[in-house]
């Protein structure tokens, strides 16, 4: 055999099935024939696992952010408590003051009644005045026993300040009433009197002034709302402060002659200047009909006078829409006018009215004792009541 025949048999010697070519065989079948089924799949394959490391991180990771968020959670609720416990705390102390305000006003009040009773004796007005001042007294303790909130200490001083005001007032008036007992002097005995009345609308400046507007202005700076400062006013009729109102009431109580000459001698008597609608200031006529616009605010305002030579108290003005079924009746007092002077005094709150119809408004100012002309203490009105 030469060369080339053997080169020859070695370009045709079996080299191993392909890859391809034996993926191609696997499909015949074995015994002839057509092609083999293909094999069902084995299911889906098994996901890759993370590196041995990295799952207890994660969960490191993710304890650690929730641990972040307790605390950060923990933390807004305690300051959150913290801040309603600072309003309760704010609250509460105002709500107390509140009481003690209401108390004193209260006081007020009672002064007011004592020194415009008719007819009340000096014993018994130093009795009820003795009274007074013990009430007060045990309001400046009250207040002193407070549990301000820090920022509210000095506000709560100034509370105790105002009252003690008052008492010093109530001590002062007691005192010159039984200083001046026996005096000649009016003019002098009504002078020292206003002078000590004097403190108690010194004590209501200080409630405003030195309590109000300071825990207002906390109350802001802290971001509070919806919490009430209250109010205390124990000066009920201003003109009690003034010698004017004081040297009469020093001679209605000693029974002193007064300036017109004798005991309550002189002219006594009120009687009606004018009434006027509020808003607008209409003046109502008695001889004309009168067409009133019956808005939300509607109110009348009342003025009477002091005609006589003595000064009178406790004067009830009443006022009376004659409508059907059912007539609306108000009433107003007057503590204390002087002579010569007009009072005002205003009616409102009208809910229901006849509109359209010819009604009769009518006002009574009741006589004073000694009172002799009464004819002018009447007035009535045709009014018709209309809607803008």
């Amino acid at each position: 055999m030469s060369n080339r025949e053997s080169d020859f048999e070695f370009d045709f010697f079996d080299e191993p099935p392909t890859e391809e070519a034996s993926g191609q065989r696997s499909l015949r079948n074995p015994l002839g024939g057509g092609p083999r089924e293909p094999r069902e799949p084995r299911g889906p394959r098994r996901p890759i696992r993370p590196a041995a490391g990295f799952t207890p991180l994660a969960r490191l990771v993710g304890l650690v952010a929730f641990a972040i968020l307790i605390v950060v959670l923990l933390v807004l609720w305690v300051q959150s408590c913290q801040e309603d416990q600072r309003r309760d705390s704010y609250r509460d102390y105002l709500g107390e003051v509140a009481t003690v305000a209401r108390d004193s006003e209260r006081v007020g009040r009672e002064l007011n009644d004592v020194l415009t009773t008719p007819g009340i004796k000096p014993v018994d007005l130093d009795k009820q005045l003795a009274g007074l001042v013990r009430q007060q007294e045990l309001g400046v303790n009250k207040a002193l026993e407070l549990d301000a909130p820090g920022p509210l200490r000095p506000a709560n001083r100034s509370v105790a300040e105002a009252l003690q005001f008052r008492v010093s007032g109530l001590q002062g008036l007691a005192a010159q009433f039984r200083e001046t007992r026996d005096s000649n002097d009016a003019a002098a005995a009504g002078a020292s009197l206003a002078g000590q009345a004097q403190r108690l609308v010194a004590s209501d400046v200080v409630w405003d002034d030195l309590f109000i507007r300071t825990a207002v202005a906390e109350l802001r700076e802290q971001g509070f709302t919806g919490i009430e400062v209250p109010d205390s006013n124990f000066v009920q009729t201003p003109d009690l402060a003034s010698s004017r109102s004081m040297v009469p009431i020093w001679q209605r109580i000693n029974g002193t002659p007064a300036a017109s000459g004798g005991t309550g001698a002189g002219l006594h008597g009120t009687n009606i200047v004018a009434v006027r609608v509020r808003p607008g200031g209409q003046q109502l006529s008695t001889s004309t009909e009168n067409t009133v616009v019956a808005s939300t605010d509607l109110a009348f305002e009342v003025a009477v006078r002091n005609g006589g030579d003595n000064q009178e108290v406790k004067i009830e003005v009443t006022l009376t829409i004659q409508q059907s079924p059912t007539p609306v009746t108000k009433k107003q007092t007057i503590d204390l006018i002087n002579p010569g002077e007009t009072k005002r005094v205003v009616f409102r709150d009208f809910p229901s009215l006849d509109f359209g119809e010819l009604r009769t408004l009518r006002i009574d100012v009741e006589p004073v004792p000694q009172e002799r002309l009464v004819e002018n203490n009447t007035a009535e009105y045709k009014v018709i009541f209309s809607v803008e």
